[in-house]
C-alpha cells in the first residue's frame, strides 16, 4: 500500500504515519529524516544540500525531489510506503507522479486529515519539547508546564519558536496558500479521502483506517 499522508502544521500526520507503517509493515518516509539520512551517508545529492544549507539557503525541489525517487525505487519501498510531509506544492505533486510512472509505482492513497484552525493553533501553542530526550508532550493532555520537568528525562522543557500562536497562524496562511492546489490535484484525480483530525489518537487512527479500507 503506498499512501501520502496530508494535513496543516499540527493535525498529528507524524503519529499517524507511524501507526499506518506498524499496521501495514511499510515505510514511514518523512522528508527531513530523508534529508538528514542523505547529508549523514554523504550521497551525491546529500552533499549538494548540505552545502546549500551551510549558506542558509533552502534546498530546492529538484534535489528533494531526487532524494525521494532514490528512496522510492530502493528495495526498502517494495512492500509500499507512507509519504509524510510530501508534496507541499503542486509542482512536486506532478513531479511525484512522474516519479510513480516511471518507477511502476501503484497510484497512492491519499489522506487529508482536516482539524479547524483554532484546534491546531491551541494543540500547537501548547506543544512542548524536551532539550535532552527530543520527546514531544502537550501542556493539556500530559497536564505539564514549561516550568516542569521532563517526565521521561527530567530534562528542561520549552517551546520551539514556530509553535507560538502568532507563529502558527502565519504556517496556515502559508499552508492554504501553497496546498490548496496540491488538494486539487489529486481531488481531481479522485485519490484525495478527508478524515476528521478531531479527538484522540486512536479516535483518529480509525478513521483514517475506514478511509484506506473503503478505498
Amino acid at each position: 500500500m503506498n499512501i501520502i499522508l496530508f494535513g496543516a502544521p499540527g493535525v498529528g500526520k507524524g503519529t499517524q504515519a507511524k501507526i499506518l507503517a506498524d499496521a501495514f509493515s511499510i515505510l514511514h518516509i518523512s522528508t527531513g529524516d530523508v534529508l538528514r539520512e542523505a547529508i549523514k551517508n554523504q550521497t551525491p545529492l546529500g552533499i549538494q544540500a548540505k552545502a546549500l544549507m551551510d549558506k542558509g539557503m533552502l534546498v530546492p525541489d529538484n534535489i528533494m525531489i531526487g532524494l525521494i525517487r532514490d528512496l522510492l525505487g530502493s528495495e526498502c519501498c517494495t512492500k509500499g510506503f507512507i509519504l509524510d510531509g510530501f508534496p507541499r506544492t503542486a509542482a512536486q505533486a506532478e513531479a511525484l507522479d512522474r516519479i510513480f510512472a516511471e518507477l511502476h509505482i501503484a497510484a497512492p492513497e491519499v489522506v487529508n486529515i482536516d482539524v479547524d484552525e483554532k484546534e491546531i493553533i491551541s494543540r500547537l501553542s501548547q506543544r512542548y519539547v524536551c532539550r535532552r530526550c527530543g520527546t514531544i508532550f502537550n501542556g493539556e493532555v500530559d497536564h505539564l508546564t514549561l516550568n516542569d520537568p521532563c517526565p521521561r528525562c527530567s530534562g528542561t522543557l520549552y517551546q520551539r519558536d514556530d509553535d507560538r500562536p502568532e507563529t502558527v497562524q502565519h504556517r496556515l496562511e502559508v499552508y492554504r496558500t501553497s496546498t490548496a492546489p496540491v488538494k486539487a490535484h489529486y481531488e481531481a484525480k479522485g485519490l484525495l479521502r478527508t478524515v476528521d483530525g478531531s479527538g484522540n489518537v486512536s479516535q483518529i487512527s480509525g478513521r483514517v483506517l475506514d478511509a484506506l479500507k473503503k478505498a
